[in-house]
């Protein structure tokens, strides 16, 4: 077939069309968002009608995802780093129900925290899932894993995790597919009736037979024609590359390293490829993107015998990205780091668009609040996360999904008032809605202000889960009708969205304030793509 250039996200995506899949589950969170819109605008996709719509979060993508193995079919689920802690649940028990149909859990990590919380290493999740880990070093094997690894999912009878990083994410490179894609499975429901039910008496059976199933885990690894292994001719040292580091070492040695090379990009760990390496090298370098999991289990099948470094040690940075530079450093060879680039121009810190709703919601809030001080608004994760930045320095906390409500509502309980909870409306529906029902259950004081651009637009525009329905779902989670409120989030409406926010702060209980005004970005792209419409007509 024709080579494409593909970003690694999208060569994802093409690797699960080809792959066979019958949907794809996902909530849109950087850097992995655009796997799931890839196959939303794929025209094979389409014309197959493959499930491909936006699900609640990550959560609620997995479980959905396990459904459509559980019907024998084979799905693809994406999150980002931070999103599979949401989705552990089901996928530290999914791992221990298997699968009937094949299942990759796709996950994007953001090393040096480009529009993340932190910068964990979803490899450890994996390791403790005790689930086959792929983790791709360029597009094409970002293609092939995916496009396989619903074959190796069945093979072995479990979940795979699909590991990649920012960088390879959001890279462009040449991609051969396949010339004959696979088919869909049919539909087949598991042969044990009890497969996917964990209770006790059977959950204990699962997780012997996951125990069982390890030493076959890492014999695929071992046979696995992703891990590589290319000798040297100066033995004094051995390295081992993860998935993308491999690229930053090649960089240094465009003739080829003079060291013999481990390539790792399938887990559990194929130890006796790495005990070959060991016993051939005088020392052992490791180059991994993210935190030092085979660093530290090299140390623990050497002791103390072998020297290992790494991150561990310093010889590589705990923090950030990887990149030829820093390698080349670690390995004393020459290095292109030079002093710092002067600055010329003062770094501008990223702020809200212009014609943003969320200004207005930000000058009443902050008109309001300026008579109890700083330090009762909380803030949640999306664009308005910028109201805590100049100039308006609303908000004083900011965690994770959701967890303005729930940290509005601990305040109160300690006896902070007034506090308040901002939050956008896909953040709502992803994990406030919870936080609610525990506020509304306590009777909480606390006012949650639900800043309604109608998308999910940090990441896009996606279309939000809560769509004209937010104050049905207040309503419905028991909130006082008379204390649900909805405003034009206008100018116009300043001095009305302020009177409103002091006296819903004077009442005793919980209260949403709903400013609404459609994102000026999907407004200005909904009114461009009506144009184009118009002229077609």
């Amino acid at each position: 077939m024709t080579k494409k250039l593909l970003l690694g996200v999208e060569a994802i995506g093409q690797g699960a069309i080809d792959g066979g899949i019958s949907g794809v589950y996902a909530y849109p969170g950087t850097p992995s968002t655009e796997i799931t819109e890839y196959i939303q605008g794929n025209e094979v996709a389409i014309a197959r009608n493959l499930h491909r719509e936006w699900s609640a979060n990550e959560k609620t993508a997995l479980e959905s995802a396990l459904g459509m193995s559980y019907a024998g079919k084979r799905s693809i689920v994406c999150m980002k780093h931070v999103g599979l802690n949401v989705a552990a649940d089901p996928f530290i028990n999914g791992a221990m129900t298997g699968i009937n149909g094949g299942l990759i859990v796709a996950v994007a990590d953001d090393p040096s925290m480009h529009s993340s919380q932190n910068e964990q290493d979803s490899r450890f999740y994996g390791k403790f899932a005790m689930i086959p880990v792929l983790e791709p070093s360029n597009q094409q094997e970002a293609y092939d894993m995916t496009r396989s690894g619903f074959e190796l999912s069945e093979k072995l009878g479990t979940p795979v995790l699909l590991r990649i990083t920012t960088r390879l994410a959001h890279s462009r490179a040449g991609v051969i597919p396949v010339e004959n894609a696979a088919p869909e499975n049919n539909l087949s429901l598991p042969s044990d009736p009890f497969q996917f039910v964990l209770l006790p008496a059977f959950a204990r059976k699962r997780y012997q037979q996951l125990l069982d199933k390890q030493s076959l885990f890492e014999q695929a690894s071992e046979e696995s024609s992703f891990n590589r292994f290319t000798d040297g001719e100066d033995h004094s040292l051995g390295i081992i590359c993860c998935g993308i580091s491999l690229n930053y070492l090649m960089e240094n040695y465009p003739d080829g390293c003079p060291y013999p090379v481990l390539e790792i990009t399938q887990y559990p760990l194929p130890s006796k490829m790495v005990k070959k390496l060991e016993e051939m090298v005088d020392k052992i370098v490791v180059i991994e993107e993210g935190y030092p999991i085979v660093e530290e289990q090299l140390k623990g099948f050497f002791g103390y015998g072998k020297v290992v470094s790494g991150k561990l040690d310093g010889t590589l940075p705990r923090t950030g990205e990887l990149n030829p530079d820093i390698v080349a450093k670690a390995l004393n060879i020459k290095s292109y780091i030079g002093d710092a680039i002067p600055e010329l121009v003062s770094n501008r810190p990223p702020a809200l668009c212009k014609g943003c709703g969320h200004h207005d919601l930000f000058r009443a809030l902050d008109e309001v609040t300026l008579d109890y001080g700083n330090g009762h608004v909380f803030s949640d994760i999306g664009c308005y996360t910028l109201g805590i930045l100049p100039p308006y320095h609303s908000g004083f906390t900011c965690v994770d999904m959701g967890s303005s409500v729930t940290m509005a509502k601990g305040a109160a309980d300690a006896g902070l008032f007034p506090a308040v909870a901002v939050i956008g409306d896909s953040t709502f529906t992803h994990s406030g809605i919870t936080g609610l029902l525990d506020a509304v259950y306590e009777k909480s004081n606390i006012v949650i202000m639900i800043g309604d651009n109608e998308s999910t637009s940090m990441t896009g525009g996606q279309d939000s889960s809560a769509f004209g329905r937010i104050e049905s779902i207040c309503a419905g989670a028991g909130v006082d009708p008379a204390h649900i409120h909805v405003i034009e989030a206008l100018p116009k409406n300043h001095e009305k969205l302020v009177k409103l926010i002091r006296n819903e702060i004077a009442y005793t209980g919980v209260s949403v304030i709903i400013p609404r005004r459609e994102c000026i970005q999907k407004s200005a792209r909904r009114a461009s793509e009506n144009k184009k419409q118009i002229i077609i007509k």
